[in-house]
């Protein structure tokens, strides 16, 4: 039963531990010659492992108790070397506890007030208020710099900052391994598919069904800091916001000249140059995305998982 051969090859890929449930399991029956029950294998595999090997039917129910279902299939799954068609139907790839990547209390309290802080994109008096707050240490900037200026600081120092968030709250290892699981699972599917193993595909397409978790885990990883750049970035662009005066019944806050743009020429800060997107959104987000990648280069920063 090449089937129970790969079922087996999974589950002691994924668990160390239940390569010793099987070997108890064919050891009390005999390679499978004899019957076991709960009781006679309570003290050495936990009841965890007893009910998987259930699950999986590589123990199925007899006249008194359970049996092997093949034991020959379930040796050779113990087997590294070997497998249905030459194709492995568990992966390698160690995937880490995914508690270790858990939010904090402050990473839960940073998305909460980030939700908030997004109200004021719409509602005035929220931007009204955090727009004037900031203006408190950004004022004395702006005197001093003309306004494409004071920009051109912020997007250096959102770059910074994001690049430094990045890389400090992301799990590049765990990302690694989230993308080398699902590499190896795609690679091996294709082998069994071309070998014409249709049991070896039932057991990897499982596996992938499993994986799916994979998926939300990388989601956690790369949404972490995420949170913190927006909780960092949105009041400043609210007070870019305030300062320009963009919205409804909103007034420039501070004198501004015509803007600059490549290929644009000259343009006034809210007026639309890409679509329905203002020239102050392409001035920031040109010299945030120059300024990220020399920050970048600098610090030999590398935020892109690496699988090998």
């Amino acid at each position: 039963m090449p089937r129970i051969e790969s079922k087996v090859r999974t589950l002691v890929s994924d668990d160390d531990g239940m390569r010793e449930a099987v070997e108890t399991v064919l050891d009390r029956t005999g390679d499978g010659e004899n019957e076991v029950t709960w009781l006679d294998v309570k003290g050495d595999i936990t009841s965890g492992q007893w009910g998987r090997l259930i699950e999986k039917e590589i123990l199925v129910e007899g006249d008194e108790g359970f049996r092997v279902a093949d034991a020959e299939a379930t040796r050779a799954g113990l087997d590294p070397k070997s497998g249905s068609s030459g194709v492995s139907a568990g992966s390698a790839t160690e995937i880490p506890d995914d508690d270790e990547s858990s939010w904090s209390k402050y990473d839960k309290g940073a998305a909460l007030v980030t939700v908030g802080l997004f109200v004021g994109y719409s509602w005035k008096p929220l931007r009204d208020l955090i727009g004037t707050a900031m203006d408190v240490p950004l004022s004395p900037l702006q005197e001093m710099l003309p306004f494409y200026a004071v920009v051109m600081i912020l997007a250096l120092a959102t770059g910074l900052y994001s690049t430094l968030l990045q890389a400090n709250l992301m799990d590049m290892d765990k990302m690694s391994a989230y993308q080398e699981r699902m590499k190896d699972i795609q690679e091996r599917r294709k082998e069994a598919k071309e070998a014409g193993d249709d049991d070896a595909l039932d057991a990897i397409q499982e596996e992938q069904m499993e994986a799916m978790g994979d998926q939300l885990g990388m989601f956690k990883e790369q949404f972490r800091p995420m949170v913190w750049i927006m909780f960092f970035t949105i009041p400043v662009f609210l007070w870019m916001y305030w300062s320009i005066g963009v919205g409804a019944n909103a007034s420039a806050q501070v004198p501004l000249d015509s803007l600059v743009l490549p290929l644009a020429g000259e343009v006034e800060w809210t007026e639309s140059v890409i679509g329905p997107i203002q020239a102050w959104i392409v001035w920031y987000f040109l010299c945030s995305m120059g300024f990220t990648q020399i920050i970048r280069k600098s610090l030999n920063i590398d935020i892109s998982p690496t699988t090998s």
